[in-house]
């Protein structure tokens, strides 16, 4: 097998410029970048380095091959040209999962079906067997058709690498980890930064920070669905977990200061910083937006409670105004909201110096930047 293998990692849309950072600094090459993706070259350790260290990706998977197909006979045939055998044993399992959009093959259960015939005849030529057990590890096959063009991944990540491991419990509205980890790498928060979160909820926001700004992988604490394929060395597993380890820096001067105006909030922030290990480097009370004092120099990261019905969407605005007045009296501070009330500068009060799209889940957002 070719030691170059093509690895894709999907982000949220508005994020890729970010991610492509990332990718870069871990050593992947021949970057390509489309909307809500990037695909680039690298090798099983380039794997491993991405599910633990990259911030912003959703997944890390391997693209095995990319065919069009209009007919079923068209997307068996692509399927069972692709080798299979260098990834998937002779005992392990291999589910099939996908999304179709826009194309002549638009039925997902016929397409899992063909793809996973396709993949049980291509392996049956080559180990020579008529039945597989498929009891050993998960190879999780995963295949996007979009306008006819076929793409087919394995899924080396698992569970999203949005799952660090830390917030085993958040409240009604927390923000993803990833997208999270993004809006900080906007905000330049540096391992010297004061980061500030006047409605931390959960704490996601302070703890991304605090994690960036130490140097801690991400993926450092939790397990990846590739590290059980027999395919890949476990040896690979260990050196990266170790090289990032190495890269920890407990120096760094970083500081995080929340405040939410539900104790619930700030217990659960607490408890998810301790799980995280950043616990000390965060200052957390009880507090309403109306009394928080921005320290200068500080960097404001936040997103505050938005609604839905009439009601809340008026204690929303409500919120808006009393941030305004709170935080742009802040001079030699910045300010990083994300918002999808399309008028929020009208009710904050100021027009952003700069305004990025960003989807929080479904959601479409604004990133609105004051500095």
């Amino acid at each position: 097998m070719d030691n170059k293998i093509r690895i894709c990692c999907p982000c949220h849309f508005g994020l890729e410029s970010v991610l492509k950072y990332e990718i870069n600094k871990i050593g992947g090459t021949d970057l390509h970048v489309t909307d809500g993706k990037i695909t680039f070259s690298g090798d099983f350790n380039t794997i491993a380095r991405a599910n633990i260290c990259l911030s912003t990706a959703e997944r890390v998977l391997i693209e095995l091959g990319e065919f069009e197909a209009r007919t079923f006979e068209e997307l068996f045939q692509g399927v069972k040209a692709i080798e299979f055998e260098n990834y998937i044993g002779i005992n392990d399992a291999f589910p099939v999962k996908g999304h179709s959009l826009n194309s002549a093959l638009h039925s997902v259960p016929d397409c899992q079906s063909i793809i996973k015939k396709a993949v049980v005849e291509r392996l049956k030529s080559k180990y020579n067997v008529n039945w597989f057990e498929e009891s050993n590890s998960v190879v999780q096959i995963q295949f996007s058709i979009l306008k006819d063009k076929v793409n087919i991944y394995l899924d080396t990540s698992g569970i999203g690498l949005h799952k660090r491991g830390y917030r085993k419990n958040s409240n009604t509205a927390p923000i993803k980890e990833t997208l999270a980890a993004g809006i900080i790498d906007l905000a330049r928060v540096r391992s010297d930064s004061i980061v500030c979160d006047p409605f931390c909820g959960s704490g996601t926001i302070l703890i991304e920070a605090a994690l960036k700004a130490l140097k801690i992988a991400p993926g450092i604490n939790r397990r990846f669905a590739a590290e059980k394929w027999e395919c890949i060395d476990k040896e690979i597993w260990r050196e990266e977990r170790s090289r990032a380890i190495d890269l920890v820096d407990r120096n760094a001067k970083f500081e995080g200061i929340g405040c939410d105006i539900d104790d619930l909030a700030v217990a659960l922030t607490l408890d998810n910083a301790k799980k995280a290990g950043i616990k000390s480097r965060l200052k957390v009370e009880q507090a309403d937006i109306t009394s928080f004092k921005q320290p200068q120099g500080s960097i404001v990261i936040c997103n505050p409670p938005y609604g839905e019905r009439m009601l809340e969407l008026r204690e929303a605005e409500d919120i808006y105004r009393k941030m305004g007045k709170v935080l742009l009296k802040g001079g030699g501070s910045s300010s990083y909201i994300i918002s999808p009330h399309e008028e929020f500068q009208k009710f904050f009060g100021k027009n952003a110096v700069k305004r990025r799209k960003l989807y929080n889940g479904m959601i479409k957002c604004q990133l609105y930047m004051y500095f």
